[in-house]
């Protein structure tokens, strides 16, 4: 029986192959036997290829899902060619705000690649340092929707209050861990393949290493520009990049604890230069064969993955008006005003940019709608919009160096309070209806208020980076695509 069944998987395989390749252009089919030489040459030979383990990251994004279907296409083909192939293990890091499109996404490619049921692939997921089977019904945890709520609280309340709105780097360090940690999981791989642009890649290694001097982590001050120093950078920050939050606070370890290899092995493989760099050529591919399904206001307007475009405008309305002494509206004119611009510098189609401007050309409308905006970003992150506030704030850190200036513009009547929120934070005894207003207003236990209080903010050396991205970031050369590492969009 099971030689039969080997049989009619072969050629389930082999039919799954052909239909892939029928969607190839001429460009992508000589990216793909490239992409296989490069493997073969890191494997040490064809004759080695069946112990090798390649390793690659799927968000739901774009060009997350292509780089799949190509390293799917090598695998498959040199399964056709050979005794044996190359092992695959593709995983997903679940966090807040993660949209249902880009788990969708996911499990079409994976149906359409037939990558469930072949055991040379390993599907799985990470949800609150747990390793397990993807699957995209499962919403995230409520001990990961804590832990990442928590992490974003303690990461945004690091950055100077004056500076700009660096509210993500969580994620970085986040995605950082995710890939040390996965890269070593049952044996480890062998190899992180991504198509991401050289630039891409400084911008992702930037980010990490801004992310780790806000969790209290010391780097040397060697220069890594691509992937090729991600994992040397890891283990510069060790096994957790959270410790200096959490030492006495307790967090979840990585598990199953006894399945981590307590060395990596693994190097990494850059595909971006054999990728098609046309969405013309990409696009029937990912649509009519992966049944990939785009959100393209979002990709192209959005903060990242997990922050929607009217929820980064109402951060940027709170920031304007409780912070800088502006007004709500104002802060949502100018994020989206500055988003449209970007869209057209970028020379994106006019139809997409008409779309953008009937959607977001009118910041009256969205500020109009802020209840629902701000119910969408508490369902999200797990934070009210006092907790917003507080969080644009950042008045703990540096022992409370701009506590009074936050009660002044948000909660004149607990200026009185001054020096007992000041005790509170030090330790010492104060009245509980002291410390509940410190949790209600905060989203944190006082133990890592007070952390926080002990700690300074975190000055950024040379120009703010924005999250991976943002329009900010999208400002880059005609034709380079967003993927994998350093990109989180679920409409890219």
């Amino acid at each position: 029986m099971t030689h039969i069944h080997d049989q009619a998987m072969n050629y389930v395989y082999q039919q799954v192959l052909q239909r892939l390749l029928s969607f190839f252009s001429r460009a992508e089919r000589t990216a793909l036997q490239l992409l296989i030489q490069r493997l073969a040459v890191a494997a040490g030979g064809m004759e080695r290829i069946g112990d090798y383990k390649v390793l690659a990251v799927q968000c739901g994004s774009r060009d997350s899902c292509y780089t799949l279907a190509l390293l799917r296409a090598a695998q498959l083909t040199i399964a056709t060619r050979a005794p044996t192939t190359f092992k695959l293990r593709v995983a997903t890091q679940r966090l807040n705000g993660m949209s249902q499109l880009a788990l969708d996404n996911i499990h079409r490619s994976y149906n359409a690649l037939f990558v469930y049921d072949d055991p040379r692939v390993e599907v799985l997921m990470v949800d609150n340092r747990e390793v397990l089977a993807f699957d995209h019904r499962a919403p995230v945890s409520r001990g990961g929707r804590e832990s990442s709520r928590t992490n974003l609280l303690m990461m945004g309340h690091r950055r100077v209050v004056d500076g700009s709105l660096d509210l993500w780097d969580d994620v970085y360090l986040a995605t950082g861990e995710f890939h040390g940690q996965i890269a070593r999981w049952l044996n480890g791989v062998d190899a992180l393949v991504s198509g991401d642009s050289p630039r891409q890649q400084k911008r992702f290694i930037e980010g990490l290493k801004r992310a780790a001097a806000k969790a209290g982590l010391e780097t040397s001050n060697r220069q890594e520009a691509d992937y090729g120093g991600l994992f040397p950078l890891l283990d510069e920050f060790g096994s957790d990049c959270y410790q200096a939050f959490y030492e006495d606070y307790g967090q979840q370890a990585w598990r199953p604890a006894e399945q981590f290899e307590a060395c990596r092995r693994t190097t990494y493989i850059d595909i971006h230069d054999v990728l098609v760099s046309h969405l013309e050529e990409r696009w029937p591919l990912l649509t009519e064969f992966l049944g990939f399904q785009a959100d393209e206001l979002a990709a192209h307007l959005g903060e990242n993955q997990y922050v929607s475009v009217p929820v980064s405008a109402h951060l940027r309305g709170l920031q304007s008006c409780f912070v800088q002494g502006s007004t709500y509206l104002a802060g949502v004119t100018q994020y989206l005003q500055r988003a449209l611009v970007m869209m057209r510098r970028n020379q994106l189609s006019e139809r997409l940019c008409e779309r953008a401007d009937e959607a977001y050309g009118n910041p009256h409308k969205l500020a109009a709608q802020r209840a629902l905006i701000a119910e969408e970003a508490q369902q999200g992150f797990g934070l009210n919009e006092a907790q917003w506030v507080c969080l644009l704030s950042a008045p703990f850190v540096g022992q409370g160096a701009t506590l009074e200036r936050f009660l002044r513009q948000c909660h004149p009547g607990m200026l009185v309070a001054l020096p007992e929120l000041h005790r509170a934070m030090q330790g010492h005894p104060v009245a509980e209806q002291v410390l509940q207003w410190m949790v209600d207003v905060s989203g944190l236990p006082v133990s890592l208020i007070g952390k926080l209080y002990r700690m300074e903010p975190v000055v950024q050396e040379g120009k703010s980076m924005s999250p991976p991205d943002s329009p900010a970031s999208e400002s880059v050369q005609a034709g380079e695509q967003a993927s994998v590492t350093g990109e989180w969009s679920a409409g890219r």
